[in-house]
C-alpha cells in the first residue's frame, strides 16, 4: 500500500508530500504512550519527614502539576483568638515574603513556569496551591514554603486586606444569591459559639483589631509541621520529598518556633437552634427583570463525620434528595428525578428553590435543605420541607436508590478528572487520616449502600434538635418550637392549633 501511495501527490504536502497517512513518517521517533503498569501507578504515596510534615503525591500523566501546602487551621480554631484571622490570612496569601518583594514578583516567577496560584480558607483547612509546569517543581515548593512560613505581613498589606474584607462583607449582604450568608447562619445555629459554628468571615468590628502581632500569635500555634501536608499531583514522589527536605525541613518561621500554647482541640458540640435575620429583600436585584422578593429558609440536622462509616449513606441520601432552582440552565428535565424536584418543585409552583446540602467535618456533619419562596408562603414552605425530612425515614425505592448511587459515583469520577480536584482530595484525606481512599474504593462503598442503611442514618438524624436559618421578611415564620414539633411528628405538619389560630 505504501508503494502504491508513494506516487500520489497531496495538496498539503509540506516536508513529506508523497508519504501516505497510513505509513510512519521517515526519521520520526516512535511514539511512546502513557500506560498504567499495575495498580501501584494509582496509589497515593505518603512520606513523613523528621519534623512531622507529611508529603503526599499522586501520579498523573501530563506536563503540568498541582502542588500545595494544606494546613489544619481555619475559622473553627479561632475560639481563643479574634474571629476573622483565617479570612485575613486567605487575603494576605502570596503577598511579599522574605525572598519575594511583592505579589507581582511572585506572579512573575510563576509565569516563567506557566503557573497560577490560589489560597482558600475553610472552617478546618487553609490551602496554598500552585499549578505550573512540572519542570519548575523546585521553584514552586520554594515559593510555597516562603509564602506559608516567611510572609512579611507589612502594615501596607494588612491595611489593603482590611479594605478588601470590608468590601467583601458589604458585597456579601447585597448579593441576590444568599447561599454564603445562609451557610454561615445554619452553622451558627447548629453549633452555637463553638468550632465549626464560628464565623468564617471576619466580623466588621474585628477588621481594625487584627494586626501583625495577632496574626503571628495565631500562626505560631497552628502553622507547625505536624499540622501540614505538602501534596502534589503529576510529579514523582521522590522528587517532591527531595524538594520538601530542601525547603521545608529545619526552616525557621518568621514568627519564631516557640512552644505552642493555645491550640484548640475542641470537638464540635451540636446544639441546634435558630438564627434569624430580618432583611428587606425587595431590591436585591434591580433591572428590567428583577428577582422577586423572596424569603430564604434553611433547615438542618446533624449527620456524621466524614471519618465514620455512615458518611457514604449520608452522601447517597443527599444525592437522592437533590433539588435545585425552579429555573436552571440545561433545559427541562435536568435533575428532575430527585425527591426535592418530584415532591416539592414540581408540585408547588410558588417554590423558587429547594436544594439539599451535606457539610461534613472531622468530628461532625450537617445535612440541610435550603428553600425559597414569597414571604406570604413561608409557613407552608416550612411545613413542606419538614415533611420531606420525615419522609426520608420512609420507604426507599430500589430504582431511586440505584439512580442516586450511580449519580454520586458519576459525579465523583467526573470531578476527579481535574488535577486541582485530585490535589485537594489527596491533601484533605492525608491531612485527616494520613492515608487516602482511592476512587474505586469509594465507588465500591457507594455500591454497598442498602435501603436499610438510609433508613438507619435518617432515624438517628431525626432524633436531634433542628438547626434553622431564616433570611428576609419573616413575618409569617413559625416559631422554632413549632418547627421542632413538626419534625418529631409523623407527617411533618405544623401543630394543628397553631395553623388554626396563627
Amino acid at each position: 500500500r505504501c508503494g502504491l501511495a508513494a506516487g500520489r501527490s497531496y495538496s498539503g504536502g509540506g516536508a513529506y508530500p508523497n508519504v501516505s497517512l497510513t505509513c510512519p513518517l521517515p526519521g520520526v521517533p516512535k511514539a511512546v504512550f502513557a500506560a498504567a503498569e499495575g495498580r501501584e501507578q494509582f496509589e497515593t504515596r505518603v512520606t513523613v519527614l523528621e519534623n512531622g510534615l507529611r508529603v503526599a503525591s499522586q501520579n498523573k500523566f501530563g506536563q503540568f502539576c498541582t502542588v500545595g501546602i494544606l494546613i489544619n487551621s481555619g475559622s473553627r480554631h479561632e475560639a481563643k483568638y479574634l474571629s476573622g484571622i483565617s479570612h485575613f490570612l486567605e487575603k494576605l496569601a502570596f503577598s511579599s515574603t522574605a525572598q519575594f518583594g511583592s505579589k507581582d514578583e511572585i506572579l512573575l516567577t510563576l509565569e516563567k513556569h506557566g503557573g497560577i496560584c490560589d489560597c482558600q480558607a475553610s472552617r478546618d483547612t487553609i490551602m496554598y496551591a500552585v499549578s505550573a509546569d512540572a519542570k519548575g517543581l523546585d521553584t514552586v515548593v520554594n515559593l510555597l514554603a516562603d509564602v506559608a512560613l516567611q510572609p512579611r505581613l507589612s502594615d501596607e498589606e494588612i491595611e489593603m486586606t482590611r479594605t478588601a474584607i470590608r468590601f467583601e462583607l458589604e458585597d456579601l449582604n447585597m448579593r441576590p444569591d444568599p447561599e454564603p450568608l445562609l451557610t454561615e447562619m445554619i452553622h451558627a445555629a447548629a453549633y452555637r459559639e463553638n468550632t465549626v459554628g464560628l464565623n468564617r468571615f471576619c466580623p466588621v468590628e474585628n477588621t481594625d483589631r487584627i494586626d501583625r502581632g495577632v496574626l503571628h500569635s495565631y500562626l505560631r500555634n497552628y502553622y507547625t509541621p505536624d499540622r501540614m501536608v505538602l501534596a502534589g499531583v503529576g510529579i514523582e514522589h521522590e522528587q517532591l520529598v527531595e524538594c520538601a527536605r530542601k525547603h521545608l525541613l529545619g526552616v525557621e518561621p518568621v514568627w519564631g518556633s516557640g512552644q505552642t500554647k493555645d491550640v484548640d482541640r475542641s470537638v464540635a458540640q451540636y446544639t441546634g437552634g435558630i438564627v434569624k435575620v430580618e432583611k428587606d429583600m425587595s431590591d436585591v436585584s434591580l433591572g428590567p427583570t428583577p428577582i422577586p422578593e423572596l424569603t430564604h429558609i434553611m433547615i438542618g440536622l446533624e449527620s456524621c463525620s466524614f471519618l465514620e462509616e455512615d458518611f457514604i449513606p449520608f452522601a447517597v441520601l443527599n444525592m437522592m434528595m437533590g433539588g435545585g432552582g425552579s429555573f436552571s440552565a440545561g433545559g427541562p428535565g435536568k435533575g428532575m428525578f430527585t425527591r426535592l424536584y418530584l415532591n416539592v418543585l414540581n408540585r408547588h409552583h410558588w417554590m423558587y428553590n429547594a436544594t439539599s446540602y451535606h457539610h461534613s467535618y472531622e468530628d461532625t456533619g450537617l445535612l440541610c435543605i435550603h428553600a425559597s419562596a414569597d414571604p406570604k408562603q413561608v409557613r407552608e414552605m416550612v411545613e413542606i420541607i419538614t415533611r420531606e425530612f420525615i419522609l426520608m425515614a420512609g420507604a426507599v425505592g430500589e430504582v431511586e436508590l440505584e439512580r442516586a448511587k450511580t449519580q454520586l459515583k458519576s459525579m465523583l469520577m467526573m470531578n476527579l478528572e481535574a488535577r486541582p480536584v485530585i490535589f485537594e482530595d489527596v491533601g484533605r484525606q492525608v491531612l485527616a487520616t494520613n492515608t487516602r481512599k482511592l476512587p474505586h474504593e469509594l465507588c465500591a462503598l457507594i455500591s454497598q449502600v442498602k435501603p436499610t442503611d438510609i433508613k438507619r442514618v435518617v432515624t438517628k438524624m431525626l432524633h436531634k434538635k433542628p438547626a434553622v436559618a431564616a433570611l428576609g421578611d419573616l413575618t409569617d415564620l413559625p416559631s422554632y418550637e413549632h418547627i421542632q414539633a413538626a419534625l418529631s411528628s409523623k407527617d411533618g405538619r405544623l401543630p394543628r392549633l397553631y395553623r388554626l389560630f396563627r
